[in-house]
């Protein structure tokens, strides 16, 4: 039981001895006392007025007394209009610190065998292009979220839609075949997504001068449009794709045999993986089947022109296209295509997508639709909905070839980290490989806090030189203070000095040592919010803040050089499951911390 529950459970007794009235925890509001006033927790009374029929000032005055005189676990209150400031005697503390350095799994649950099964979908790459700064929100997201619910003792699979099939593809592939001289990843020296990428903006490139050439004529933007041959000559390929031509169809599983080559090595640096991967060449007919049976029972309509719709005026909204008349599908097809397939391999209890925020429409139809059609977790679907990442420069565009790719953004990242720690003379005592590990470690960590450090439904910019510093709210700061606590705990070792199991129940803590512990055991509470409210920031937030009060503390309190060994032996089990919590809480974000910088 900790310490906020022991609070709760003694407040309680106390209403029930003063004003003789039963309550349950639900009317027991406490908060963190704030840093202006003496205290560690609040309890709000204005809900209680009721119940002692007193004024406020009266009513806190009377529960403090009470508690102070009953309880040893407060140590002493104070009145604030109303709000009942306690503070916590040293030894619960003390008692606090030796129960979290014995829970093994401290912060975490583990999940059982019938625990609820969670399918998280993020990336969903389209096979024409490498993936750029955008997905490597979305990948941090995805992945970051799945360990978050993990760690709250959920059952989760991690699924990538992977859009692979379509004009866009097709544009690729006829680029190739007609300026690509045969050219390989191998021949080039080029990863394959980056080579099949370079394909696509040439195709752009070369409609956009086929335009230009058309319009000179005399003909409207319009009537270009229709009479392009480059165009037509991609839909071509494409209806011979989707009717099984075989050279066609060779042609497509070797290009994109050398994006998967691509994407994988990508993420496997960018720390992210996936349980089950699903195609959408795969799952378009599966939609199309799914829209069929919808028709057939009436929960959809056909037009004249053959196109099937779904009504959903009656739920505020339009008309959905669901085929077209020519019998393609459109994407909302493919996404009931991919419901479908997940939903017979998997026995899914929640779905969430992780798309951004400019999808918000397309997935409150995605539920709708899905309802319709009988799957269970239709109506519950999460679309985990999150905003645009900008570098200062401003936005970025794909079809000019000015995507931020994120191989290039990762490799920036690691020469800035080698760069500004080498200036800050980090990484003098360490040999050259172990400088190149932590180096990695500290560019990746800079890349994936700065992002997840953010609100996700926020907007953010992403600035690679803010992200990577020594001071402030960043991944660097966390890591060289985690390496800071491994240090001490070293020479502690090499001075013989154990790390303790127990403590003296009787040491007498400064506020600030208080005050670390009640961070430190607010860590559970945090990772179940940031699993409830789909909101990986707060672990973030969370461990900034824990490395922020650890470095004051390290400044203003000796630990090694301490001369009370009692005293002494609780500050250094407080450095040991201090960077313990961070070492997990960073794990969720899929950051690395180095033992030493």
């Amino acid at each position: 039981m900790n310490i906020e529950n022991i609070l709760q459970t003694t407040i309680i007794g106390a209403i029930k001895d003063l004003y003789n009235t039963d309550v349950d925890a639900s009317q027991i509001t406490l908060q963190k006392t704030k840093k202006e006033f003496k205290g560690h927790y609040t309890l709000v009374t204005f809900p209680l007025l009721r119940i002692s029929k007193k004024n406020p000032e009266q009513t806190a005055q009377e529960i403090g007394e009470y508690l102070a005189g009953k309880s040893p676990t407060i140590a002493e209150f104070n009145v604030i209009k109303g709000f009942l400031n306690l503070t916590i005697s040293s030894h619960e503390w003390v008692q606090t610190l030796v129960n979290i350095n014995k829970d093994e799994n401290f912060g975490f649950v583990e999940a059982t065998d019938d625990a609820p099964l969670f399918m998280v979908e993020y990336s969903s790459p389209n096979t024409n292009k490498p993936l750029h700064l955008g997905h490597v929100r979305n990948n941090l997201l995805g992945h970051s979220l799945s360990e978050v619910l993990k760690a709250n003792g959920k059952r989760v699979v991690k699924t990538n839609i992977v859009n692979d099939r379509g004009i866009h593809i097709c544009k690729s592939m006829l680029a190739w075949q007609r300026w690509g001289n045969g050219e390989t990843p191998a021949s080039s020296g080029k990863k394959g997504d980056h080579l099949i990428g370079e394909y696509y903006v040439l195709f752009d490139k070369k409609y956009k001068a086929e335009l230009v050439g058309l319009q000179a004529t005399g003909l409207s933007k319009e009537q270009a449009e229709a009479q392009s041959v480059l165009m037509e000559e991609a839909r071509e390929m494409l209806r011979r794709w989707e009717a099984g031509d075989e050279e066609t169809v060779n042609l497509w599983k070797m290009m994109n045999s050398w994006v998967y080559a691509g994407f994988d090595e990508t993420y496997k640096k960018l720390g992210v993986s996936f349980d089950k991967v699903y195609y959408e060449s795969q799952t378009y007919l599966a939609g199309k089947d799914e829209v069929l049976r919808g028709l057939k029972s009436g929960i959809f309509q056909q037009r004249e022109d053959g196109s099937v719709w779904a009504d959903l005026t009656k739920e505020g909204l339009d008309e959905k296209i669901l085929l077209r008349s020519d019998g393609t599908s459109v994407y909302m097809t493919q996404d009931i295509g991919t419901a479908k397939l997940r939903f017979d391999d998997y026995p899914i209890d929640t779905m969430i997508y992780v798309v951004g925020n400019e999808q918000n429409y397309h997935f409150q139809v995605l539920s709708i639709l899905l309802d319709k059609l009988g799957f269970e977790f239709g109506k519950g679907l999460i679309h985990f909905s999150y905003g645009m990442v900008e570098l200062p420069e401003g936005k970025m565009k794909s079809r000019e070839g000015t995507v931020v790719d994120a191989d290039d953004l990762m490799e920036e990242m690691i020469q800035t980290a080698r760069e500004t720690s080498e200036e800050l003379g980090k990484l003098d005592d360490v040999t050259p490989e172990e400088a190149d590990n932590v180096i990695t470690m500290i560019g990746m960590g800079a890349l994936k806090y700065f992002i997840l450090k953010v609100d996700p439904k926020k907007n953010m910019t992403f600035n690679p030189k803010e992200s990577i510093d020594f001071n402030g709210n960043t991944g660097p700061f966390i890591q060289y203070t985690h390496a800071r606590i491994k240090s001490v705990l070293r020479k502690a070792e090499e001075q013989g000095i154990p790390v303790p199991e127990s403590l003296d129940p009787n040491i007498i803590l400064s506020e600030k040592e208080e005050g670390l512990v009640q961070v430190l055991a607010e860590f559970p509470d945090i990772v179940k919010q940031a699993g409830s409210e789909y909101n990986v920031s707060l672990i973030g937030n969370y461990v900034y803040d824990l490395v922020k009060e650890f470095n004051q503390f390290y400044h203003d309190f000796p630990i090694l050089r301490e001369k009370d060994e009692a005293l002494r032996a609780f500050r250094l089990l407080l450095s040991k499951n201090i960077a313990l919590t961070v070492k997990k809480g960073m794990a969720l974000f899929g950051i690395e911390v180095p033992e030493r910088m």
